[in-house]
């Protein structure tokens, strides 16, 4: 079996969900109860910390990602911390 950088997704909790679930429109009002609802598909997600490193290489800003939103990632970002980034919320 050949490794690439996205190998992990094949293991993604999130593969059967409807991807729009993961790019809410607001982090408030009816928003905030889907990203609650995105943030609790990738807190039982086994790959995590691996699309978490993927959005934060690759500069992803919209969307739920390793469970964080967009202005998580960006903390993290600016931070510059090794551990941090490898923290997940």
């Amino acid at each position: 079996m050949e490794l690439t950088a996205t190998s992990w997704l094949a293991r993604a909790a999130c593969q059967d969900e409807d991807p729009e679930l993961f790019f809410p429109i607001s982090d408030m009002g009816p928003g905030a109860q889907q990203v609650a609802k995105a943030k609790a598909v990738c807190a039982r997600c086994p790959v995590r910390a691996e699309c978490l490193s993927y959005a934060l290489d690759n500069g992803l800003g919209n969307g739920i990602f390793g469970g964080t939103t967009e202005l998580e990632r960006r903390k993290l970002v600016r931070t510059g911390s090794a551990a941090a980034r490898h923290r997940v919320a």
